[in-house]
């Protein structure tokens, strides 16, 4: 995504920076000491002995141990914080390399060994912010994020996911003590429908709560070519919900999250990255950034012979269709009984 972004000229040198590696201390703000030293163990290994699987489910579960397991993750982390730290005052932070939202304390869950937007958000709490919304697109629930914060009224999260998909988790009925909403949507869920979730759910929401902060997850993993989940996007819908969302949000990290087909999550993630940025989106991608695409490959079926707009084109055609009761009364129930707004103090 990084080489698709620095092949159309978007890379400004000035105001990039790497992710740095969060340290042991960091990551123990919400993980145990005994699971982060399995992780740096099994990177250092390769392998994880039958009681750490158990206990951590490294190795286990969906949760592969591969060459950089804890490196990885905790740069992810490392980034999510950073760019808590850089909108202490205000402004926007893309992080692309973060979103694994399904990590817990003790255990990874769902190929997520650090749970970065968790750590991210306890960084703005301990930045004195007391009013945060946590928004989330990926196909699947975040169902580690709500469960972090389940007992703390300072987080909001809201969750936008295909109901019935791994974990299993966010039913409507679902409210973490009344500061979470979720709303599961069927497959087939479309742009019309993402649309009126935007504009009758998020945004009500975000109005009604007046959160000094959001955290938006922008998973790649509810576009219509994704092969992990059977919602039908297009990736103008992630671009509408950034777009809405930075026009309203005093501070806003955008990250990453879920995506499994190389060509969409590359070109969805690059077109938030312009639309964060204000570039103009090309009608037809320049020949570096064309170049980037032709060389990915994907071994499944729909990687022997893509089509040709997942080379040559950053934003999707549209995807509207109709809007289904179930989608419309799912965002009328969220709004039921929210929390009244807090009053928060003034970050430091």
């Amino acid at each position: 995504m990084l080489d698709l972004v620095r092949a159309l000229g978007w890379l400004d040198p000035a105001r990039y920076l790497d992710s740095p590696r969060a340290t042991v201390e960091q990551l123990a703000r919400y993980h145990t000491l005994d699971y982060v030293a399995a992780l740096r163990q099994a990177e250092e290994d390769q392998s994880v002995p039958p009681a750490v699987r158990e206990r951590h489910h490294i190795g286990a579960h969906g949760n592969p141990v591969y060459r950089e397991v804890f490196r990885r993750p905790a740069t992810s982390a490392g980034g999510a914080i950073l760019a808590a730290r850089l909108t202490r005052v205000g402004g926007i932070v893309h992080v692309p390399g973060a979103g694994t939202h399904h990590a817990l304390p003790d255990r990874a869950s769902g190929f997520c060994y650090v749970n970065d937007p968790v750590l991210g958000l306890l960084e703005w709490l301990d930045l004195g912010l007391t009013n945060i919304l946590y928004v989330d697109i990926d196909a699947h629930h975040g169902d580690g994020v709500e469960l972090a914060f389940q007992d703390d009224p300072r987080v909001f999260t809201l969750s936008v996911h295909e109901a019935g998909r791994w974990p299993f988790t966010g039913r409507l009925e679902d409210r973490a003590g009344g500061h979470a909403r979720n709303i599961p949507v069927p497959p087939g869920f479309n742009d019309t429908e993402m649309d009126h979730v935007l504009h009758a759910a998020i945004l009500p929401i975000l109005r009604h709560l007046r959160p000094q902060a959001v955290m938006l997850q922008c998973g790649a993993d509810a576009l219509e070519e994704d092969p992990l989940a059977r919602l039908s996007l297009s990736n103008n819908a992630h671009l509408a919900v950034a777009r809405a969302l930075a026009a309203e949000a005093p501070r806003l990290i955008v990250t990453g999250g879920g995506g499994y087909n190389p060509w969409t999550v590359a070109r969805c993630w690059a077109a938030v990255w312009g639309t964060l940025d204000g570039r103009p989106m090309p009608a037809r991608l320049p020949p570096a950034a064309e170049a980037v695409l032709r060389a990915l490959d994907w071994h499944r079926a729909a990687g022997r012979n893509p089509p040709e707009h997942w080379f040559t084109t950053l934003v999707d055609a549209p995807r509207p269709g109709p809007l289904r009761e179930e989608v419309a009364a799912a965002c009328a129930s969220v709004l039921e009984r929210l929390p009244a707004p807090a009053m928060p103090e003034p970050a430091g």
